[in-house]
């Protein structure tokens, strides 16, 4: 499976996500009503946030930390940042999260963030210093 289709299936509740963000489930949502994120849903319109929803999050995050407001961040993000695919579920990734526990989860994050191609628009440092609180 490549390392695009792996970032982009959707896996983790937005419990985690707040816990990985230290972002509040309200701004999760607000983000998401302002079209910065495009989480999946699953067919009892659960929110399951993949890799690059939990990468943009962060770097919504540091946006509003440096003062921009939420027009401010769609521009940045626009010039930055080609359109991503939303989050998809998949038969398979639906499966895996199922059997997946929350210490699988934190795993599979853990991987991803210490194994990543370095090339992505040098967020790396800022996903790593943000993420590696979870990870002892």
């Amino acid at each position: 499976m490549s390392d695009d289709i792996r970032r982009n299936m959707a896996l983790f509740p937005i419990g985690i996500v707040m816990k990985l963000t230290d972002l509040t489930a309200r701004q999760i949502r607000y983000y998401e009503q302002n079209e910065l994120i495009q989480p999946a849903r699953t067919e009892g319109k659960q929110r399951l946030f993949s890799f690059n929803d939990v990468d943009r999050l962060l770097e919504v995050k540091a946006l509003i930390e440096k003062g921009l407001n939420i027009a401010g961040i769609k521009q940045v993000l626009q010039m930055q940042v080609p359109i991503e695919k939303p989050s998809e579920i998949t038969v398979t990734s639906e499966a895996k999260r199922k059997e997946m526990t929350e210490k699988d989860l934190h795993q599979l994050l853990k991987q991803q963030i210490m194994y990543r191609n370095a090339s992505r628009h040098g967020e790396d440092a800022l996903i790593r210093g943000e993420l590696s609180r979870f990870f002892h």
